[in-house]
C-alpha cells in the first residue's frame, strides 16, 4: 500500500483514492493493511473490503461448527492452510494474522463486510464488522443467505456473487465520488 501511494503518479492513479479488499486470506491481509496503515500514519485508505475474512486464526465459533464440513471450505483445510503459514502455535495471537485481537480498531477506514450464510468464517467476519462498528467505524454489513465461502467468484454460476460483484463496484464508486 505505501508503494502504490508513493507511485501514484506513475501508475496513474490518485493516491487521495485508495481502497483495499479482498476475499479470505486476502479479506485478512486488507484489514491487517487497515491497522498498519493507522498505526503508520498512512497512507490514507478510504475503504476496506473484507468478503469473508479470515480475522481470528483458530477461532471457535458457531459458523465452525456448524459448517466445517460439506460446504466447500472446511474447518481441516482451514487448520491445514494456518499450518502451511505459521511457524509457531504463538503468532496465532498477532494482531497481524489475527486482526479481530487488536485492541483498538478506532481511526480505521469505513468498512464494507461481506459474509456468506453457510461458511465457517461468518461468525469470525461479523464479529470483526461489529467491533469496528463499536469502535466507531462506519461499516456495511451483508451476510448472503444460502452462500458457501467463495460465492464472490463464482458469479458465473451464483446470482449472488454478482450481487456482491455490483454491490462492492457501487461502495467504491459512492465512496471515490466523494472525494
Amino acid at each position: 500500500m505505501q508503494w502504490v501511494a508513493s507511485h501514484a503518479q506513475e501508475l496513474q492513479a490518485d493516491a487521495s483514492r485508495l481502497a483495499v479488499g479482498g476475499d479470505s486470506a486476502g479479506g485478512n491481509l486488507a484489514a491487517v493493511v487497515s491497522q498498519l496503515a493507522k498505526e503508520r500514519k498512512g497512507p490514507e485508505i478510504s475503504l476496506q473490503v473484507l468478503i469473508y475474512p479470515v480475522t481470528q486464526v483458530g477461532s471457535d465459533t458457531e459458523s465452525y461448527r456448524e459448517n466445517g464440513e460439506g460446504y466447500f471450505l472446511t474447518a481441516d483445510s482451514m487448520q491445514w492452510f494456518f499450518q502451511q503459514y505459521l511457524n509457531t502455535d504463538e503468532e496465532k495471537m498477532d494482531v497481524r494474522v489475527s486482526p479481530l485481537l487488536a485492541e483498538d480498531l478506532s481511526g480505521l477506514p469505513p468498512a464494507l463486510v461481506i459474509t456468506a450464510e453457510y461458511d465457517p468464517l461468518r461468525d469470525e467476519g461479523e464479529m470483526y464488522a461489529e467491533r469496528l462498528k463499536q469502535a466507531g467505524v462506519s461499516v456495511e454489513l451483508t451476510r448472503y443467505d444460502g452462500m458457501i465461502h467463495g460465492f464472490f467468484w463464482m458469479a458465473g454460476i451464483m446470482d449472488q456473487g454478482g450481487q456482491a460483484i455490483s454491490q462492492v463496484s457501487s461502495r467504491l464508486r459512492s465512496v471515490f465520488e466523494r472525494l
